[in-house]
């Protein structure tokens, strides 16, 4: 008799992400527009901390919740910079923002709980949601651009609703949400027993100077999870480093999640994440504007519809006129047009592809032509 596996890694396949990046790499002469990994290198003083800490033999076990020092500077950089009160106690250092998550959502959740997602959404929350035993539960915002509004999320909520996941700006479609939506959400959810998870690993490459976090309503402290990752707006994406927030007593149980996971992330890199939080991120935010606006300006030449994105660095325009769903149009896109993006059907949404603008102007410009050549050999209806 064989032995069998945990039956929810049934449930979860693969990163389309991913798939649609090595459909690329094995294609001769492809191009690929896939993943969301800044191409800016990690700046030179981080390194150099992280250098400096690795000479000075930092080199063991460091506390399970990362070093105080960092802590503290996590703390007086959220106060500061984003009004957010969080002390060092009240902060774990994670393995990314994806550990963050996951601890997260296996702390909160019991087999059958539901987790609200607004989509279009990251596929990494329906895999740990599945993985977690919970339910997935989409809150299509495609019809109300990408906002949400309090009849919808009242009508998503049932009894069995344990946390809502919100994010701000948005993967895939850069959206960021208004203050109109953020009352409404707050409206709904501070009568309800759940938990709203907010996840901001883009808040600091936002184009737009109407940006609301909505973990200021601090009314809800106890119901507020926070996750953040040095990831995206130091280029640091191969470090794994990024921490949650929330009030002491849930964090006090998240912690155990955390220490029987990963223990700790690793000691050398945390004096570098302390001279991360200092570094200027707006010659990164100014080049992805940019970008942005390049990428924009070819895809309205192109004839396609797009949301316009106010954070992130992503782009995700509609292809329905194209008469294919966004998997056939994305692989044909690979073999035909040598040029990979993501399939909407990977967010929860059929009918978009997203295009990741956070590459070099070369690369971006080959494809944009790349792009603009394949939808001239296809027959709209």
């Amino acid at each position: 008799m064989e032995p069998t596996m945990n039956t929810a890694l049934g449930s979860v396949g693969k990163s389309g992400i991913r798939v649609f990046t090595q459909m690329a790499k094995q294609e001769p002469g492809c191009l690929f527009l896939t993943l969301g990994e800044p191409d800016f290198d990690t700046p030179a003083p981080v390194r150099t901390a992280a250098k400096a800490s690795l000479d000075a033999g930092e080199t063991h076990y460091g506390e399970n919740n990362g070093q105080p020092f960092l802590r503290e500077a996590i703390a007086a950089f959220e106060q500061t910079k984003h009004g957010l009160p969080y002390s060092p106690d009240e902060i774990i250092v994670t393995v990314g923002a994806t550990e963050a998550l996951f601890c997260a959502l296996f702390g909160i959740l019991n087999p059958g709980d539901e987790v609200i997602v607004p989509t279009p959404a990251f596929g990494l929350y329906e895999s740990i949601v599945k993985l977690c035993r919970g339910v997935y539960v989409p809150l299509d915002t495609r019809e109300t651009g990408f906002q949400i509004t309090a009849e919808q999320l009242r009508r998503a909520v049932t009894p069995r609703t344990k946390a809502l996941i919100l994010t701000s700006p948005n993967n895939p479609t850069g959206c960021v949400y208004t203050h109109e939506t953020l009352e409404a959400i707050h409206s709904v959810v501070r009568d309800a027993p759940l938990f709203i998870l907010c996840d901001e690993v883009y808040r600091d490459l936002t184009y737009t100077d109407r940006f609301e976090s909505f973990s200021r309503y601090q009314d809800l402290r106890q119901q507020l999870i926070v996750a953040q990752s040095f990831s995206k707006p130091y280029a640091m994406t191969g470090w794994r480093v990024g921490y949650l927030m929330a009030d002491r007593p849930v964090k006090a149980q998240l912690e155990k999640v955390h220490q029987y996971d990963v223990v700790s992330v690793p000691t050398f890199m945390q004096r570098a994440c302390v001279k991360a939080l200092d570094t200027d991120v707006r010659p990164m935010r100014e080049t992805c504007r940019r970008r942005r606006d390049y990428v924009c300006a070819r895809l309205d030449a192109m004839g396609l519809s797009y949301f316009r994105p106010e954070g992130a660095f992503y782009v995700f325009p509609s292809i329905a006129a194209y008469g294919m769903d966004s998997t056939v149009f994305c692989t044909r896109m690979v073999k035909e047009g040598k040029l990979a993006c993501t399939p909407g059907v990977c967010f929860g949404a059929e009918g978009f592809l997203r295009i990741s603008y956070c590459y070099g102007d070369d690369v971006l410009r080959e494809g944009m032509d790349r792009l603009e050549r394949f939808l001239h050999t296809l027959q709209t209806p």
